[in-house]
């Protein structure tokens, strides 16, 4: 199978330019990149340059930024119900993640000070399920870009190292860029009837 379009390993002096989707960036790949642990930098298709890393318990003060910077629309989209506010507890919690059953990884821009979160992709594992919850978000102005993507493929990455069968998440039926997206990269629909107007998408992996 052609893997040309799959996300390399990244050497540190890399950086990477954001590719084009394709359904073949997710095949499984001889070098899954390892959990958090590794940052890489990322260009994307319009030149501008970001930092892709795990989450960190010092990053909440930039979580917090990021959620003002939101959209009513994205952050329905994001947590499926309206929040004025992301709560101090909250995003400690999300912050400070349990690397046995969560991995998170955000999209830094370090070309402001302080440096800004752009984007954010996590799962949490389902041990009993063998699978795992997603969610991804990018900010507005960092959409279309192929940030979602690459988000999308290190959490597909991490699932394959630990094994687990499957990776899916909730997406607002009026989420369409989410729902093409994951159209493109080879996820299945499902109907959701625990939650209205949201519909459940998975791939097996």
């Amino acid at each position: 199978m052609n893997t040309q379009l799959a996300f390399p390993r990244m050497r540190p002096a890399q950086q990477m330019i954001v590719p084009p989707r394709s359904r073949e960036r997710f095949a499984p790949r001889p070098e899954a990149v390892p959990a958090a642990s590794l940052g890489e930098p990322v260009r994307t298709r319009d030149g501008r340059s970001l930092f892709l890393r795990g989450i960190r318990p010092d990053d909440v003060a930039a979580l917090k930024r990021c959620f003002t910077r939101l959209s009513p629309e994205d952050i329905r989209r994001r947590f499926l119900h309206a929040m004025s506010e992301l709560p101090e507890p909250m995003a400690q919690r999300l912050c400070n993640i349990d690397p046995a059953f969560e991995t998170a990884f955000v999209l830094m821009d370090e070309a402001v000070e302080p440096a800004e979160m752009r984007g954010v992709g996590r799962i949490y594992v389902d041990e009993s399920a063998n699978n795992a919850e997603f969610s991804v978000l990018v900010e507005h102005d960092w959409a279309r870009r192929g940030l979602g993507a690459l988000l999308m493929q290190r959490l597909v990455d991490d699932c394959r190292r630990r094994g687990l069968h499957e990776i899916w998440g909730y997406v607002l039926l009026e989420n369409r860029p989410m729902l093409e997206l994951c159209r493109e990269l080879g996820f299945e629909r499902r109907s959701s009837l625990d939650e209205p107007g949201t519909t459940q998408i998975s791939l097996r992996l």
